[in-house]
Order: structure tokens, then sequence, then C-alpha cells
């Protein structure tokens, strides 16, 4: 089905985005734009509904980096939860939690904040490909390699770029959200955890990993070390207090080393 989004500069203004822009097997390039007259461009099925750069961290701004983006994935994230727990942790774990915990339907429509190559999107959609899936990245080459992967995967999706702190989508719009390590690399999380909620549908459900501070020295000497780049940790007890701020309430969690899954539904 189309897309609706929401003007970036009226926000009370539908752009309707065709349904064949998520059809990867073939290049979509145009514009689209609402009654008012703005337009946007689609350049190779992106929708790019960042109308004016913002001041990204450090640590953000490396996720614009064309080499970040081709390593990300298989170097990095494929790895990553054996690393960071510091056990046996393979990447088709955190996909069956993930599965186990969204449910995707036939009909409902998710959304990947903070998406990277789409790694959540593309495993929700692979699961249920009657779902509809809408992936948001601030970067172009992060949304260019998760087109690459999902036309690779024949997994088709939304990309749409834009910022997590503003996003282009209408009210109660998802039945679920999902963000894969997002919340650390942000410099408004709370905003950003606020938007996830207002777009979210009151029954949806939303799924979040993110790393949380260190109970050991030397893990809590190398974050601090992070944390000038713009990486933020928390205690599990302080990250549940920005989901309730936010409208969330926690139903399910554990945590491994310094990484924590969260299951959260609204207030």
């Amino acid at each position: 089905m189309a897309l609706h989004v929401r003007s970036p500069l009226h926000d009370r203004e539908t752009i309707e985005v065709p349904e064949k822009v998520s059809h990867l097997s073939k290049p979509f390039n145009g514009t689209v734009g609402s009654a008012k007259g703005d337009e946007y461009l689609i350049s190779n099925n992106i929708i790019d509904l960042l109308p004016a750069e913002k001041e990204y961290s450090l640590a953000q701004s490396t996720n614009h980096w064309k080499v970040t983006a081709s390593v990300y994935e298989d170097l990095w994230r494929k790895r990553s939860l054996t690393l960071l727990t510091g056990e046996d942790f393979p990447i088709e774990k955190e996909k069956e939690l993930l599965l186990e915990w969204v449910k995707p339907k036939a009909g409902s429509t998710y959304l990947d904040v903070g998406c990277s190559t789409a790694l959540y999107a593309r495993t929700l959609k692979a699961a249920e490909p009657k779902s509809s899936l809408v992936a948001l990245d601030f970067s172009k080459a992060m949304l260019l390699e998760a087109r690459l992967k999902a036309e690779a995967d024949q997994t088709d999706m939304y990309f749409v770029r834009a910022d997590g702190r503003e996003m282009p989508f209408f009210g109660k719009t998802f039945d679920g959200v999902v963000l894969g390590g997002t919340l650390n690399e942000l410099t408004d999380e709370l905003k950003v955890l606020f938007e996830c909620r207002r777009v979210m549908k009151d029954s949806g459900v939303m799924f979040m990993m993110h790393l949380i501070k260190s109970e050991h020295w030397a893990g809590r000497l190398l974050q601090e070390s992070a944390e000038w780049s713009g990486i933020h940790f928390w205690s599990v007890d302080d990250s549940n207090e920005l989901f309730e701020r936010a409208g969330f309430t926690v139903e399910e969690q554990f945590t491994r080393g310094i990484v924590c899954f969260t299951r959260l539904k609204p207030v």
C-alpha cells in the first residue's frame, strides 16, 4: 500500500508516496510533494524528507561515511553482541528475540528508527511478507547500503531519510517501532522517544536494544572515554525512567553484559 507521510514544512499536509517506491527490484527516481507545493526528492527508492542538515555529534557523523556503512553490519553488527556480552550471542539469537517480542502481523506497519542497514526491518519483513516496513535514518550512506541489502534479500520496504527528533509521520501510524543500538548515539534521546510514542498506535509494541553502563571498572573507563564523541550510557534504572517519561511501560527486559533488550508498550 502507499505510504502517507507528513510534510516536513506543513505538518498538517499529507504526502502520498506510491507503493512502487517500496519495490526495490526496480529503481525509482522522482519527487513527491504536498498540496502546499513543497517537493522532496526520491533517489534510488530513498525518500529524502530532511530538507536541512542538522547538527550531529562525532559519533553520529561517522554514520555519514561510506566506509562505515559498508562494514557496519558484516564486520561489526554480526559480531558485536558476542563481544559486548562476553558470551556466544550470534545475530540469529537477536533476530529470534525481535520476532518473539514484536510478533509481526500481516497488514500491520512497522518503523525501524535509526535503521543503519535496516537489519531489524529486513528481519521483520522476511518473517511477515504481508506487513509493511519503513526504515528511517539521517545518513544517506547507511540508507544506500540498507537498500542494497534489502534488494539482495528480495525484501521490499520504504526508505526514508529524516531526523528521529522530527519524524515526518502522523500520530498513531505504526503498529510497532524498533530501535537497535540507536539510543546510545542520540543527542536528544528523550525527544526521539517521545516521537516514537507519538507515531505509534496505542496498541503498538516497541523493541529496544541499547547499551548500559558497565559494572566493571575497566568497562567504565572505556565508556567514559567514548562519551566525548557523543555516545551515552545509562544504568537499567535510568534507562527505564527515560522510557517511562516518554510514555512507555516496560513489559519485558533482560541484560547480557552491557547489552539490554527491552519490550515496551505505550501507557
